[in-house]
C-alpha cells in the first residue's frame, strides 16, 4: 500500500509539472530597447517576475492560467495569451512617469535611479521656428534657468542648472550627445555671452544640431545624477539622445517650417520721437553744445552738423543752404516732423525656412536612421543672414544571429553641419575704467542703431561719425562679417553581451569643428576712412584731433599722418577644435532570489579625452577691396606696431588631456529599497602638476525608497495614491576651474620689449606667470532630498527636491608677500554656499473620449552666497554686475547711492556707508570708479541672475486638435537700466536719441523737489566743475538706474492638427499629416514699469547681439 501511495504522489507531481507552462520572452520599449524591470505576472495569481536589463524574462505559469499581464511605469498595461515565447512592445502612457533614465554612459531603471533628473521628450519641448535647441529648454525643467541674453543665431543662452557653482568660472552645464561630451568651440565665461562680441556667434556648442534629430533631453541636476562625469559636471549635465532606426519599421518623414519675425516697433520702447528730440536738441544748442565752432571738427555730428555743412557749401558756391534764420528754421522744422522709423528702415519683412527630411528603417539585425536639413534665414535685419545645413546618420548591426545566446552589436554614427552666416561688422566692447561706461567703437548693430539714433535724422542723408562721413546703409554694405562654421563628429560603438546580464562596451569618437570669421572693412567704409580723416580730405583741425592717425615719435616736429592711405582692413579669425573620446566600460546586471527580488547593477570603466584648440588671427591693413584685393602697404604701419608693441597676426594653441576611471554599484530589494554608490578618479593637465592637485576622486552615496512597491501600499491607498518615492543623496563633484586658468607649469610668452628707437628693437621671452603646482579642482559637496508622488491613478504627479551645496576650494585671487614676483596669485581659497528647491506638478484635469486637458506647473528657487573671498573688485566692476564680494551672491549688482539734485539740477551722491558724506560739485573727484578698497558705500541691489524660474502650461486636445498655452516666468533679479545722461562733452550729440524720461529732467530752479533726473549741463559747467563727467556717469550707475528683472511671458501659443489615420486609410503614399500654427514670445504679460518696454532677458550691448523676436511659424509634417 505504501508503494501505491508513493506512485500516486509521483504521478500527481508529473501531471502538475506537465500542466504548468514555461514562458520566455522579451519586453521592449517603443524605442526598441529592452524594458528594464517590467512586471510580468500570471493573470489572477501572485506568480510573477520582472524583466532583466535586456527586457528578458522567464516565468513558469500555473495550470489553468490563460493570460500574462505585463505592466511598466510610464506605459500602458498589456494582457497577452500564454505561449512558450512572447515578444511585446509597450505603448507609452502620457499620464505615467517615464521609467528609464539615460545618463549618457548608462541607462537605468528609474526605480533604481537615486538622483535628481528631468526627462524631456523633444516633440513636446521644441519651440517651432527656433533652430537652436538649447533655447527650447526655457521653463521646461525645475531648477534650470535659461536667459536669452541675445537672440542672434549661434549665440548661446545663459543656462544655469541650480544656479552658479563657481565664483569666476562659467557655471555652464555639460552637454552630452549620444554619450559623448560636446565641447564648446571657444571657452567663454557666462558674463561674456551678453557682450555682443563676434566670438559669441560660435558660443553655442549645439547650434549645429537639427532639432528634428533629437529624441529626448535628460537633465541631470544633483551630484548623484552627475557624479559619473566627475570633475566635468559640477554645473549639471544635459544629455541629448538622438533618434535611432527601429526594427520592423520603415518611415520617411518631412518637416517644414515657415517663420515670420515681427519688426520691432517704437510703440514698445521709450525713445523720443522727432518732436521731443528736437526740444532736447534746442536745449543742447542753448547750453553751447551744438555751436558751429564745436561741430565743425567734432568727431560725431548729426542734424546740426549737417546744417552747418550745407551753409558752408552754399558760401563756397556749391549746392547748400543759405545762412538765414528762415532757412535754418525750415531745416529744423522739417527734422522736427520727420519721425524716422529706423526699425522699418533697418529690419526686413522676410520669412525664414527650415526643412528636414529623415528616413528610418530596420530589420531583425540592422537598424538605420538618416536625415538631412536645410535652414535659410534671409536675415531679420540688414547685413544679416544664416544658411545652415545638417546631416546625420546612425546605423547599428547585430553581428551575431538572433539564435545566438550572445549579442554583439556594432554602431556607427556621424553628425555634421555647415553654417554660413553674415553679421554687421563689429569690434569688441571696452569698459572705461575712469567713468565705468561700456562702449563699442564703430558699432553699426541695426537694433542698437535704431534704439540710439535720433528719429529727427534723414535716412538718406550723410552725417559724421569718427571724423568722416557716415550713412548707416552705406556702412552696412561696406562693413560686415562673413562666418563659416563646419562641424563633423564620427562615433563608433561596440557592445558585446557574452552572457545574460554582462555587457562589455567600447566607444570612440572624433569631432572636428572649424570656424572662420572674415571681417570685411571695405575701402569706403566709415571705419576705414577714419584712419585717413583729416588727411584725405585735408582738414588740419580734424587731423590734430583724430586718434586714428599716427605721429612719429622720432620726429619732434612731425604732424599726424595716416598709416593706411588706401584700402580697407581685412580681419581673419579662425578657431579650430579637435576632440577625441575613448571609453571602455563593463556592466553587470542581474537579479536573484525566488522572484528576482534582489537586483544588482555594477558598472565600471575608463575614459580618455583630449581637446585641442587653435586660435588664429590676422589683420590685413590696406587691403584694397576695390582693386582686386591688392594690399597697399605703408612702412609707418609696421613702425607704429613696433613702437606700440602690437601685432597684426597671432597663432595660439591650447591642449587639454583628461583621464578618468569610474565605477558605480546599485543594489535594490524588489525595487523598493535602493542604495547606490559612485566613484570616479581622474586627472587633467590643466591644473597643478603635483599628484594631489592634478588627480581627484569624486564620489556619491545615495538611496531611494519606492513606497508604492510595498505589498501593503495598493490595498491601503488603491489608485487614490498610486505612486510614492523618497530619494536622498550626498556627493562630491568638482570642476577644473575658470577657462583662463592653466598653471601646471610656468608660463612663458614671447614679446617685443620697448625701445626708444625702432632701430634697436628686438624680441624676447618673458615669464608671464609662475608655476602654481598646488592649484587644484574647485569642489562641491551637495545634499539632495527629493520626493515624488502620484495621485488618482497617476493623473496628478508631484515632484519636490530640496538641496544644499557647499562649494569650496574655489579659485580666486589672493594677496601674497610677493614671493616669486607676484603680489596677486590664483589660489583655491574661496568658498560659496547655495540652497534651493524645485517643485513640479503635472495634472490630467479632464480625460474624456475625445477631449483631454493637462496642466504643468514648474517652479525652481536657487540662492547662493560667497562665504569667503580675498579677491577685490573695483567700483566699475561692481556697478556693472561682474564684480565679486564676500557675503553676496555671484553676479551681485551694486549702485552708487543717489542723494538728490542741487539747485542747479546737478546730481549728488553719498560716498560713505553712513550717508553723512556727499559728493557734489565741489568734490565730484571723490567718485573714483577704479577704487577697490573703499567700496562699502555702494548699495547692494540684488543679483543679476534670477532666483525663481519656472513655467505654467496648459494643453487642450480634442480629437486631432491640440492647443498649447505656455507661460514662463522669472523673479528675483535686478537689471541696470540703459545710460540716461550724457557723460562726456562728445556725448551731447545731435546724432543720438534720448529716452522719454528726459522730458522729466530738471529745467528750472525748484525742479529738484519734484524730479530725480539731472539737468543738461552747460559747456561752461563742464569746463569749470572738476570731474563733472564723473557725476553724470555715477548717475547712470546710481540707485536711480536699477529695475527689477521679474517677468511673466507668454512664451508659446500654438494650435496643431493631426489628420485622423482613418482618413488616410486606403492609400499607401501618406501615413501621417499634421499642421501647426505657433506664436513665440507673443506677450510680455508682466515686467517692471521702469523697463519701459525693454526685454528683461536681453542686454542691449550692440555688436552682433539682438533680442529674441516675436515670431509666427507654420509647421507642416508629413509621414510616408
Amino acid at each position: 500500500m505504501r508503494r501505491f501511495y508513493c506512485l500516486l504522489i509521483t504521478l500527481s507531481l508529473v501531471v502538475c509539472a506537465v500542466a504548468q507552462t514555461k514562458v520566455t520572452g522579451t519586453v521592449l520599449e517603443e524605442a526598441g530597447v529592452g524594458a528594464i524591470g517590467a512586471s510580468v505576472v500570471a493573470e489572477g495569481t501572485t506568480v510573477g517576475t520582472v524583466t532583466d536589463f535586456d527586457g528578458f524574462f522567464e516565468l513558469t505559469v500555473p495550470a489553468g492560467v490563460k493570460n500574462i499581464v505585463i505592466s511598466y511605469v510610464g506605459y500602458k498595461t498589456i494582457t497577452t495569451p500564454v505561449k512558450p515565447e512572447i515578444k511585446v512592445t509597450l505603448q507609452s502612457d502620457a499620464e505615467q512617469l517615464e521609467e528609464v533614465v539615460v545618463t549618457g554612459m548608462v541607462k537605468q531603471d528609474k526605480r533604481l535611479f537615486t538622483g535628481a533628473t528631468t526627462k524631456l521628450e523633444a516633440d513636446e519641448t521644441m519651440l517651432s521656428g527656433v533652430a537652436d535647441v538649447s533655447r527650447s529648454l526655457e521653463g521646461r525643467a525645475a531648477g534650470v534657468s535659461v536667459q536669452n541674453v541675445s537672440g542672434t543665431f549661434g549665440t548661446a543662452p545663459k543656462i544655469r542648472v541650480r544656479g552658479a557653482t563657481s565664483i569666476y568660472g562659467a557655471s555652464k552645464p555639460l552637454w552630452v550627445v549620444d554619450g559623448v561630451v560636446l565641447e564648446d568651440a571657444i571657452e567663454m565665461d557666462a558674463d561674456d555671452l551678453s557682450s555682443g562680441d563676434a566670438t559669441t556667434l560660435i558660443a553655442s556648442a549645439i547650434s549645429g544640431i537639427n532639432s528634428e534629430d533629437i529624441e529626448s533631453f535628460q537633465i541631470l541636476k544633483d551630484g548623484s545624477a552627475t557624479s559619473i562625469y566627475g570633475a566635468r559636471a559640477m554645473a549639471g549635465v544635459i544629455v541629448v539622445t538622438t533618434k535611432k532606426g527601429k526594427s520592423g519599421q520603415s518611415r520617411l518623414n518631412y518637416t517644414g517650417e515657415l517663420t515670420y519675425r515681427q519688426v520691432p516697433s517704437y510703440a514698445d520702447y521709450n525713445i523720443c520721437n522727432s518732436q521731443e528730440q528736437m526740444g532736447i536738441y534746442q536745449e543742447y544748442e542753448r547750453k553751447g553744445w551744438l555751436e558751429y565752432s564745436s561741430l565743425y571738427s567734432a568727431k560725431n555730428s548729426g542734424l546740426y552738423g549737417r546744417m552747418y555743412a550745407l551753409i558752408d557749401a552754399a558760401e563756397d558756391g556749391s549746392a547748400g543752404m543759405p545762412n538765414t534764420p528762415e532757412a535754418k528754421n525750415a531745416y529744423l522744422r522739417a527734422a522736427e516732423f520727420r519721425n524716422t522709423d529706423w526699425f522699418a528702415e533697418l529690419f526686413n519683412q522676410t520669412v525664414m525656412h527650415n526643412h528636414s527630411l529623415s528616413f528610418s528603417t530596420g530589420s531583425d539585425r540592422a537598424r538605420i536612421y538618416a536625415s538631412l536639413s536645410a535652414m535659410q534665414d534671409p536675415g531679420w535685419y540688414k547685413a544679416s543672414s544664416v544658411s545652415r545645413f545638417t546631416g546625420n546618420m546612425n546605423a547599428s548591426y547585430d553581428l551575431l544571429p538572433s539564435t545566438s545566446k550572445q549579442k554583439l552589436t556594432a554602431s556607427i554614427a556621424t553628425m555634421g553641419s555647415y553654417r554660413k552666416q553674415m553679421a554687421p561688422g563689429t569690434i569688441s566692447s571696452q569698459t572705461d575704467p575712469i567713468s565705468g561706461a561700456v562702449s563699442r567703437e564703430f558699432d553699426i548693430n541695426p537694433f542698437s542703431y535704431a534704439m540710439n539714433t535720433s528719429r529727427a535724422m534723414d535716412p538718406a542723408e550723410t552725417y559724421r561719425r569718427n571724423y568722416c562721413d557716415f550713412n548707416i546703409f552705406d556702412e552696412l554694405d561696406n562693413n560686415y562679417i562673413d562666418i563659416e562654421v563646419t562641424d563633423m563628429k564620427f562615433q563608433g560603438d561596440i557592445n558585446w553581451k557574452p552572457i545574460r546580464g554582462l555587457e562589455i562596451a567600447a566607444l570612440a569618437a572624433l569631432r572636428k569643428q572649424m570656424s572662420r570669421q572674415e571681417h570685411n572693412i571695405k575701402d569706403e567704409s566709415n571705419q576705414a576712412r577714419a584712419y585717413r580723416a583729416g588727411i584725405d580730405p585735408e582738414n588740419a583741425t580734424i587731423r590734430d584731433a583724430n586718434p586714428y592717425l599716427y605721429t612719429d615719435p622720432d620726429n619732434p616736429l612731425a604732424l599726424p599722418e595716416t598709416v593706411m592711405p588706401k584700402g580697407g582692413i581685412y580681419n581673419l579669425t579662425e578657431y579650430m577644435l579637435t576632440s577625441m573620446d575613448f571609453r571602455g566600460t563593463v556592466s553587470y546586471n542581474s537579479d536573484f532570489g525566488k522572484n528576482g527580488e534582489h537586483i544588482v547593477s555594477l558598472f565600471g570603466g575608463a575614459e580618455l579625452n583630449s581637446t585641442d584648440r587653435q586660435y588664429t588671427w590676422f589683420r590685413g591693413w590696406g587691403y584694397q577691396y576695390n582693386n582686386g584685393g591688392v594690399p597697399y602697404l605703408d612702412y609707418r604701419l609696421f613702425k607704429q606696431g613696433q613702437e606700440e608693441n602690437s601685432v597684426y597676426y597671432s597663432n595660439d594653441f591650447t591642449y587639454y588631456r583628461n583621464l578618468a576611471f569610474f565605477g558605480m554599484a546599485t543594489y535594490s530589494y524588489k525595487g523598493r529599497y535602493t542604495i547606490n554608490g559612485t566613484i570616479r578618479y581622474e586627472g587633467t593637465n590643466k591644473l597643478g602638476k603635483s599628484r594631489n592637485a592634478r588627480w581627484l576622486p569624486t564620489w556619491n552615496v545615495s538611496g531611494a525608497w519606492n513606497a508604492h512597491e510595498e505589498d501593503w501600499w495598493y490595498p491601503t491607498f488603491g489608485k487614490a495614491w498610486s505612486y510614492a518615492s523618497l530619494k536622498g543623496s550626498y556627493s562630491l563633484t568638482a570642476d577644473r576651474g575658470p577657462a583662463g586658468v592653466t598653471n601646471s607649469l610656468a608660463v612663458f610668452s614671447s614679446f617685443t620689449p620697448f625701445r626708444p628707437s625702432t632701430n634697436a628693437s628686438e624680441t624676447g621671452i618673458q615669464l608671464y606667470d609662475i608655476e602654481n603646482s598646488e592649484l587644484t579642482y574647485e569642489k562641491k559637496h551637495e545634499l539632495n532630498i527629493g520626493v515624488a508622488f502620484g495621485f488618482v491613478d497617476n493623473r496628478v504627479n508631484v515632484e519636490f527636491d530640496w538641496y544644499r551645496r557647499n562649494n569650496y576650494d574655489l579659485i580666486g585671487y589672493v594677496q601674497t608677500m610677493g614671493v616669486g614676483g607676484q603680489t596677486t596669485k590664483l589660489a583655491n581659497d574661496a568658498t560659496m554656499q547655495s540652497t534651493g528647491c524645485e517643485f513640479t506638478i503635472s495634472t490630467v484635469n479632464i480625460k474624456a473620449k475625445d477631449f483631454k486637458w493637462t496642466t504643468d506647473w514648474i517652479f525652481g528657487w536657487a540662492e547662493n552666497e560667497i562665504t569667503k573671498l580675498q579677491s577685490r573688485s573695483q567700483v566699475y566692476q561692481l556697478v556693472n554686475g561682474y564684480g565679486r564680494k564676500q557675503g553676496r551672491p555671484v553676479g551681485a549688482l551694486y549702485s552708487i547711492p543717489f542723494a538728490g539734485l542741487t539747485e542747479e539740477g546737478l546730481p549728488t551722491f553719498y560716498i560713505d556707508a553712513e550717508h553723512t558724506q556727499i559728493a557734489g560739485p565741489s568734490n565730484y573727484d571723490a567718485i573714483y570708479f577704479q577704487e577697490y578698497e573703499k567700496v562699502d558705500y555702494l548699495k547692494y541691489e540684488g543679483t543679476i541672475d534670477p532666483k525663481i524660474t519656472g513655467s505654467f502650461g496648459n494643453t487642450f486636445s480634442w480629437k486631432g486638435l491640440k492647443l498649447n498655452v505656455f507661460f514662463t516666468y522669472s523673479f528675483g533679479n535686478v537689471l541696470r537700466l540703459d545710460p540716461l545722461c550724457p557723460v562726456y562733452g562728445s556725448d551731447y550729440s545731435d546724432l543720438t536719441a534720448s529716452m522719454k524720461e528726459m522730458k522729466n529732467r530738471w529745467m528750472i530752479p525748484g525742479d529738484e523737489q519734484i524730479t530725480t533726473i539731472p539737468s543738461i549741463a552747460t559747456v561752461r559747467q563742464m569746463r569749470e566743475i572738476n570731474a563733472l563727467n564723473n557725476a553724470y556717469s555715477a548717475y547712470n550707475y546710481s540707485t536711480e538706474r536699477v529695475a527689477k528683472g521679474d517677468f511673466i511671458r507668454l512664451k508659446e501659443l500654438s494650435l496643431a492638427y493631426d489628420l485622423p489615420k482613418k482618413v488616410l486609410e486606403g492609400q499607401n503614399a501618406i501615413s501621417s499629416f499634421g499642421l501647426k500654427l505657433s506664436a513665440t514670445n507673443l506677450w510680455l504679460a508682466y515686467a517692471d514699469k521702469k523697463l519701459n518696454g525693454r526685454d528683461p532677458e536681453y542686454y542691449n550691448s550692440g555688436g552682433v547681439s539682438s533680442p529674441v523676436p516675436r515670431q509666427f511659424t507654420l509647421t507642416v509634417k508629413l509621414g510616408f
